[in-house]
């Protein structure tokens, strides 16, 4: 049995990072977890922090601000997951990850660097609109660095995180499904990918010691969760034996209420608006180059949309 790679989570106490240092540790792993010394009296972050030794992670101290922390701690590791926020209604950090790849680079052990992604594949998204695309321009940004440096990469697309478009029936600034109406996007029958955060996790965790995933895109499309608005909103209203309410929102109206928010609420609307009603994500076949999760590891179980949804009744 081959050794199992050691793993370095930066970002490991952020929404999809803490589920990536329990999945490490879960298949294995070696774990290590980056915390800046500066935490203050953050007493949530430490707590979990302490959670994460107490499940057998080492806790290492770095800084984005001091190049040879960075050197150092990646010294101790043969992979490097990033999860830092690229979300705008949270912090946009994606940059910050530049700082990183210097450090991978100066390093030099690094077999494998997973960059945080985790969303939309940005290589498809040249022509996404402003101001949106800041999210995967910045993604690009740090893609040529990694590839420039040489560093051996896989990109996780994980489409939907689940917590935010399922908890919403697919409606920003929605996180809990109503039991009364429900506002489709246009026609609600673009397909999107909708992935349970733990299980982007599992697989991201599964893909840094398959070769088969080396310097690759890997694409999350667990085959029962690609549905249209329409249809998740039919398996909500299976699971309360309940009609809702529909109206819909045409493009139009769309674009006219998103130029009225402030920055941060326009970025995340201009993913909604590509993801539901240009069905950014399903319009495409996976090609040569790129894998797909469900299909290289069958053994993973991953949640069914039906499944996520029972935990809002």
């Amino acid at each position: 049995m081959a050794m199992k790679s050691k793993v370095l989570i930066v970002g490991g106490t952020g929404y999809l990072g803490k589920r990536l240092v329990k999945a490490s540790l879960a298949q294995g792993h070696e774990t290590y977890v980056l915390h800046r010394e500066e935490i203050g009296v953050d007493i949530e972050k430490v707590q979990m922090l302490l959670s994460f030794k107490q499940q057998g992670a080492h806790l290492v101290i770095g800084s984005f601000n001091d190049h040879q922390s960075l050197v150092k701690v990646v010294k101790l590791v043969d992979v490097v997951i990033c999860a830092i926020s690229g979300v705008h209604i949270r912090s946009h950090q994606i940059l910050l990850q530049l700082k990183l790849v210097d450090a991978i680079k100066e390093a030099g052990n690094v077999k494998r660097f997973l960059p945080s992604e985790f969303g939309t594949d940005p290589a498809r998204m040249e022509n996404a609109m402003e101001p949106g695309r800041v999210t995967f321009d910045d993604k690009m940004v740090v893609r040529r660095a990694i590839e420039e440096a040489g560093i051996p990469f896989t990109y996780i697309s994980a489409n939907c995180f689940a917590g935010y478009f399922l908890g919403g029936l697919c409606q920003p600034g929605f996180i809990l499904p109503s039991r009364e109406q429900v506002r489709l996007l246009g026609d609600g029958n673009q397909k999107a990918i909708y992935v349970d955060e733990d299980d982007i996790a599992t697989y991201s965790i599964k893909t840094i010691d398959d070769p088969r995933t080396l310097n690759k895109t890997v694409y999350i499309r667990p085959p029962q969760n690609i549905l249209s608005q329409r249809e998740v909103v039919q398996i909500w209203e299976k699971l309360i034996g309940k009609e809702l309410l529909k109206s819909s929102i045409s493009e139009q109206e769309f674009l006219a209420i998103m130029k009225e928010q402030d920055y941060a609420e326009q970025v995340g609307l201009t993913h909604y608006y590509h993801v539901c009603y240009e069905g950014c994500l399903a319009n495409f076949e996976i090609g040569d180059g790129a894998e797909e999760a469900s299909k290289l590891y069958p053994e993973v179980k991953y949640t069914t949309v039906e499944e996520y949804m029972t935990r809002y009744l």
